[in-house]
């Protein structure tokens, strides 16, 4: 199991809401140990040279193999946090996105994989469920205050 850590460096990220049902599709985001600690919206680091649009449909289709629609213009939030004891310091854009007409119909759950090879898992959540004792956390960190205020 690859151990990931933060980058010592501000990055710029990228992530993709979409909504089915009132559930936000997001990743597992697992400890060390291999235990699932929260779940996190899809998408990635945005490279030098490109946009923050073509840094999430890359993303998507890297990952989820569709194309993707965008529903407006991003938000953008500053998450510090700390992953296994290390600092982490992101600029993320948040666009709200929608997906090609019947993709992934009937499916709860998805795998795919990260550049590195990692098997990776999402699935719908009801945002209510998450941030509860004992359950996993939404990240980034006030992302669910966010979708409250924006009416997601």
């Amino acid at each position: 199991m690859t151990q990931w850590r933060p980058a010592p460096r501000i990055r710029f990220k990228v992530l993709g809401l979409h909504w089915r049902d009132g559930r936000l599709l997001a990743a597992e985001v697992p400890d060390d140990a291999g235990r699932v600690k929260g779940v996190r919206p899809l998408g990635g680091t945005v490279e030098f040279g490109e946009t923050a649009e073509a840094a999430l449909r890359r993303e998507f289709h890297e990952e989820l193999g569709v194309e993707i629609g965008l529903r407006g213009a991003p938000v953008f939030i500053e998450n510090l946090y700390h992953h296994e004891g290390h600092q982490g310091h992101e600029i993320l854009a948040l666009y709200e996105i929608t997906l090609p007409e019947g993709a992934f119909e009937g499916e709860t759950r998805l795998q795919f994989h990260e550049d590195s090879g990692v098997v990776c898992f999402a699935q719908w959540f009801d945002p209510a469920t998450l941030d509860q004792d004992g359950g996993p956390k939404l990240f980034p960190d006030g992302l669910k205050a966010l979708l409250k205020r924006l009416g997601s």
